[in-house]
């Protein structure tokens, strides 16, 4: 690990600091892959990336994003590199997500903590989160814990995603004990059948599915894999993967959105943060309707950005600043 769970806000942005040659200035400043990649630093700790690295057009090392073998691969090499992850691997056609995005996110929710923590990010395992969709590659507890020592719970509705995600645990010790799995067996529930009884955590995270249909995701797909070759392309290849529930779901990323703002009202005082990713800027009206009608007391809107997409994090408490005061003191400030 490179970071110690105990490190102070200085510190983990001492680092971020250095060096700015060659950055990707959108990207968080503590994000770790700010830097253009290293592949001769991915190869060395991941010899099986180098069959998939080339020179591009311009004379830059990289690989095809439009592979998902090399993308899968990359991530591979990432995750080894960064956070000393040794054995990582997810099924055929199940999602694998960008890693400077799912980093993105973390350090975001780091600094909402740090906002409501006197200026200092909240590390260690007085720290829970609740990844909701954790999916088969298990990337948000991954970075949660290896950049700040939190403790994640990730639920999915997919059996073979919670046995995916566990085998990655077993596989690396150091996060045993750190990630508990939690099979969602009602596909409608967010929290229902997930939270137990009195239990608390300080933040969840979500990055929902965005499309309403397997059309609508094909052609999305079809739009992504044409901008990256920069050519058309009409048979739709998940560069990313992706199970069905991973990409799309009944009423899309709006209802889904939705739904879990109106159920995380009865979760009100198990949760100091709940959040979610929002990728299409329109539904945000919608999204904060939503909240009103459930009497949120405190929004946040925190805008992302990797490459040409913009994204963005909406969060929401039903603390008030009294009760919010209360939990800092029980749970943060025994660390």
């Amino acid at each position: 690990m490179k970071e110690k769970s105990g490190a102070t806000t200085a510190q983990l942005n001492k680092k971020a600091a250095r060096g700015t040659r060659n950055t990707k200035s959108r990207l968080h400043p503590r994000n770790r892959h700010r830097e253009r990649y290293d592949f001769k630093q991915l190869i060395d700790c991941c010899p099986e990336l180098a069959q998939f690295v080339k020179l591009n057009v311009y004379n830059d090392e990289s690989i095809d994003f439009s592979n998902p073998d090399a993308v899968k691969m990359l991530n591979k090499a990432l995750l080894k590199n960064s956070y000393d992850i040794d054995n990582w691997n997810i099924p055929q056609n199940y999602l694998c997500p960008p890693i400077p995005g799912r980093a993105d996110y973390i350090h975001y929710m780091a600094d909402l903590l740090r906002d409501n923590n006197n200026g200092e990010i909240p590390t260690g395992n007085m720290i829970k989160c609740l990844d909701i969709g954790v999916g088969a590659n298990c990337v948000y507890p991954i970075i949660g814990n290896r950049e700040y020592g939190w403790l994640f719970i990730g639920s999915d509705i997919d059996p073979v995603a919670i046995k995916s995600a566990d085998r990655i645990i077993k596989s690396n010790p150091f996060l045993k004990g750190k990630i508990e799995l939690r099979l969602q067996d009602n596909p409608k529930d967010f929290f229902c059948g997930i939270l137990k009884k009195d239990e608390q955590i300080d933040l969840t995270v979500c990055n929902p599915p965005f499309h309403s249909s397997l059309a609508e995701a094909q052609s999305g797909t079809l739009r992504k894999l044409s901008n990256l070759g920069h050519k058309k392309v009409t048979k739709p290849t998940l560069n990313f993967g992706g199970q069905n529930s991973e990409l799309w779901c009944e009423g899309g990323e709006k209802r889904f959105v939705r739904d879990m703002i109106l159920q995380s009202k009865q979760f009100s005082t198990s949760c100091f943060w709940f959040s979610t990713l929002i990728s299409k800027k329109y539904i945000l009206k919608s999204v904060y309707k939503t909240l009103k009608r459930v009497e949120a007391v405190e929004v946040k809107t925190i805008p992302m950005g990797q490459g040409n997409k913009i994204s963005r994090i909406v969060a929401w408490t039903f603390l008030s600043r009294e009760q919010q005061e209360e939990w800092m003191k029980k749970r943060w400030n025994e660390m």
